[in-house]
């Protein structure tokens, strides 16, 4: 790959701590706290807990592949070193650049909807989506700008983020007393099964999943092979202790029942009955920053993995006329796919898509690891097995779960794979990569 889009050691370890935790603390809770409680019931705040074990497990192998193969490709590169250049690496890869598009309309319409909330919600048909996309075309703006800007402006932001959402969480914890307890029911709260439980925990490990936006970086960072797996631990402990504090703020000031009918924007709902006007101004305001360093952090790391993709000719690529390099190609071509998304689809189907996508990838990912370069890359074959199975179990359960209540997002997510598959299938058939020695499974 050529390395004049990729500036070595441009990227500090507080810039990648705030590449992760910024496309984390995004989506991650403002629009996943009411559909996880919606799926676990009053106890909602514990399985975020659950969410952080398993994404711990899951970060065990991409750190151990960060640590030998530090790559601006991140998973990409990963997945080429586990099974080579084919199908399976080219598919596994294109899932979790779609699960990032994903991530980014949701990220979007989150934008819109808490935005909205400062006027009352009105008219929301057309301009969540409206505002989504307007985001995303400041977010394409902002990665046109280069590294240091990026990091610079991710940085800063995530930092007032963080400080916001722990004050709005402390501060809503104090108004109740700092009362750890469940939520109350309210009026007809659900009843969740077991399964129900488990597949709430694939929409935690969805708002955890931006540290892989690190890995996809790891080439720009300074000293790879120590602070990629540092950001990446910090981003997880950081996010978790966030996540914890916020999701026990509006357990104390909402009932389970109205966390759940305003599960789109139930932290600016939260801060309704414990601050008035001025909290819901305040959450708005810290939502639309958590939302744009989502965005623009996450654009960063996909349009890069796809841009690596084309070079080792992966996946097919078309210029249509535009000007500069394959990266900023895929940075249009990712922008204008989260788009589509944005415009045509909900919060609710897009997490469930996006979910089961990346848990898809994960699975290929522990399985490259166990199957091809545990010794390699020195893993303990026992941690990656049991990060294996925990994504297993989790997308079974969801996927149950979500084939009772809405069966056609499943049928799509499945039809969708297929397509992938089918479609490097047919392009790698016509159009197969060149072999070379960066390759290190055996088979």
């Amino acid at each position: 790959m050529s390395d004049s889009n990729y500036k070595k050691d441009s990227i500090t370890l507080t810039g990648a701590v705030g590449l992760g935790t910024g496309v984390m603390i995004s989506a991650g809770i403002f629009a996943l706290l009411g559909q996880v409680a919606e799926l676990s019931g009053a106890w909602f705040p514990l399985i975020f807990i659950a969410g952080g074990i398993v994404t711990g497990f899951s970060a065990y192998s991409y750190v151990k592949m960060s640590n030998q193969y530090p790559s601006a490709g991140g998973i990409g590169m990963y997945l080429v070193k586990a099974y080579g250049k084919g199908i399976l690496t080219a598919s596994a890869a294109l899932l979790m650049a779609f699960s990032m598009v994903i991530n980014q309309s949701l990220v979007a319409r989150t934008f819109g909807t808490y935005t909205l909330q400062l006027v009352d919600g009105k008219q929301s048909d057309y301009l969540i989506p409206l505002l989504g996309v307007g985001l995303l075309t400041f977010a394409f703006l902002v990665n046109i700008s280069g590294n240091s800007f990026i990091q610079t402006f991710t940085g800063i932001a995530s930092l007032i983020k963080i400080a916001g959402l722990a004050v709005f969480a402390i501060a809503g914890l104090w108004v109740a007393g700092f009362a750890f307890e469940p939520a109350e029911g309210g009026a007809n709260p659900p009843d969740p099964s077991m399964a129900s439980y488990v597949a709430a925990v694939a929409l935690t490990i969805l708002s955890f999943k931006g540290f892989t936006t690190i890995t996809n970086s790891g080439s720009e960072i300074k000293k790879p092979k120590k602070n990629v797996g540092r950001a990446i631990t910090i981003s997880i402990l950081i996010s978790l202790v966030v996540y914890l504090l916020l999701a026990w703020a509006v357990s104390s000031n909402l009932s389970l029942t109205e966390i759940i009918k305003a599960k789109d924007y139930s932290l600016a709902e939260a801060a309704r009955p414990a601050f008035g006007d001025m909290g819901l101004w305040f959450t708005v305001i810290i939502a639309i920053i958590a939302t744009i360093t989502g965005i623009i952090a996450s654009v960063f790391a996909v349009s890069r993995m796809l841009a690596m993709l084309t070079d080792m000719k992966l996946i097919p690529h078309k210029h249509f006329g535009m000007p500069g390099s394959i990266q900023k190609n895929t940075l249009v071509y990712t922008i204008a796919a989260a788009m589509i998304l944005t415009i045509f689809f909900d919060l609710s189907r897009i997490a469930s898509m996006g979910a089961i996508l990346y848990l898809v990838m994960d699975m290929m990912v522990h399985w490259g690891v166990l199957k091809h370069l545990r010794n390699k890359v020195k893993a303990n074959p026992a941690i990656v097995l049991t990060a294996l199975v925990l994504d297993a179990v989790v997308l079974a359960a969801f996927i149950w779960v979500k084939a009772q209540s809405d069966l056609l997002v499943v049928g799509v997510s499945i039809v969708f794979m297929i397509l992938i598959f089918a479609g490097e299938h047919f392009f790698l058939k016509n159009h197969g990569p060149e072999e070379d020695s960066d390759t290190e499974h055996d088979h």
